[in-house]
């Protein structure tokens, strides 16, 4: 009988629903469209990230891996989606019961802020050498960081927003050195952990997104600075086309999700920030294209999961890194 290992990173799939819903409603709140694409996705990304928790959930109790899967140097960054999906979510659910979207979101923060303070003690004091690195480490702090400023501006705690914000720069301008020393330095990724590097386009655009919730969607020094590392990191999106071919379809090809439709969503505050005539329709040719995109991805993938191909073999795993072993534990 195959046997598979479900790692973390199948929460790329709820996270990237998410995103798209976030860009519906985005542009239900800047242009007016209407609101029930994101609502329906909403619904969806929910359903999604619930079953994805239980088919993990019981992959890594029958692997035994409760104790090993946070230190996994490979897979061990993605666990903090488990509860970053949640504060998309909680934001989502305020809209309609205050209440409960404000607790949904503020247990979510502060377990993401817990797992990140958790990896990075970790990542500080483990043997950890810089070919192990990959752009997946953005996403306990960078992006739980964020992520966090977005929906707390979104929900009226300004200075909450900004705090997280704060952190989640500065996390960026962290470990963006170093995993950018990586990738130029060290040899090329092992070839399932290359659709990580559509994560390098997602701090600017995330960052860009809260920022524009923060200052009330102005244009301002800040804010353009983002979207000029974020025109960049979009160019090298579009070099590395012939290296995403090479990548067998599986779970990371969900890296892509996520960062592009923030970038999607960036596009539609700018739109709106820079008085573009006609953004209203733009604004909707965006949300149909980035739709058209992730529904794809998501017929895929329920194809290989109805063939039983979707997961790689328990012997497929990304080879190269033991768990992480402490300093002095050699």
């Amino acid at each position: 009988m195959r046997t598979y290992r479900v790692g973390p990173n199948v929460f790329g799939i709820p996270f990237g629903v998410c995103g798209l819903a976030q860009c519906w409603a985005t542009a239900h709140a800047v242009s007016g469209t209407p609101r029930w694409p994101a609502d329906t996705l909403w619904v969806i990304a929910a359903g999604v990230w619930l079953a994805v928790l239980l088919w993990y959930g019981r992959n890594v109790v029958r692997g035994g891996r409760l104790r090993t899967e946070l230190n996994d140097p490979v897979f061990g960054p993605f666990v903090a989606l488990i509860a970053i999906v949640p504060m998309f979510l909680g934001v989502a659910l305020a809209g309609h019961a205050r209440t409960a979207g404000e607790v949904v979101f503020g247990v979510a923060l502060v377990l993401t802020v817990a797992v990140g303070g958790w990896l990075s003690g970790t990542w500080i004091i483990a043997d950890l050498q810089l070919a192990q690195w990959h752009p997946g480490y953005f996403l306990p702090t960078v992006g739980g960081g964020l992520i966090a400023a977005g929906g707390s501006a979104a929900l009226g705690h300004r200075t909450l927003a900004m705090v997280m914000f704060g952190y989640g720069v500065i996390c960026w301008l962290i470990l963006g050195t170093i995993v950018l020393l990586r990738l130029f330095t060290a040899p090329p990724l092992p070839v399932p952990l290359r659709p990580t590097i559509a994560i390098e386009l997602a701090p600017p655009v995330v960052a860009g997104n809260a920022w524009f919730l923060l200052n009330g969607g102005r244009v301002d020094a800040v804010a353009a600075g983002l979207a000029g590392y974020a025109i960049l990191m979009v160019l090298v999106q579009l070099t590395l086309i012939p290296v995403y071919r090479g990548v067998p379809f599986g779970p990371g090809w969900w890296a892509f999700s996520f960062s592009y439709a923030a970038a999607f969503t960036l596009a539609v505050n700018w739109l709106v920030a820079g008085r573009v005539p006609g953004r209203t329709a733009w604004t909707v040719v965006l949300g149909v294209v980035l739709t058209l995109g992730i529904a794809a991805l998501a017929a895929r993938t329920v194809r290989r999961l109805a063939r039983g191909t979707f997961m790689p073999a328990a012997s497929a795993v990304p080879p190269a890194v033991p768990v992480m072993a402490h300093r002095g534990e050699r």
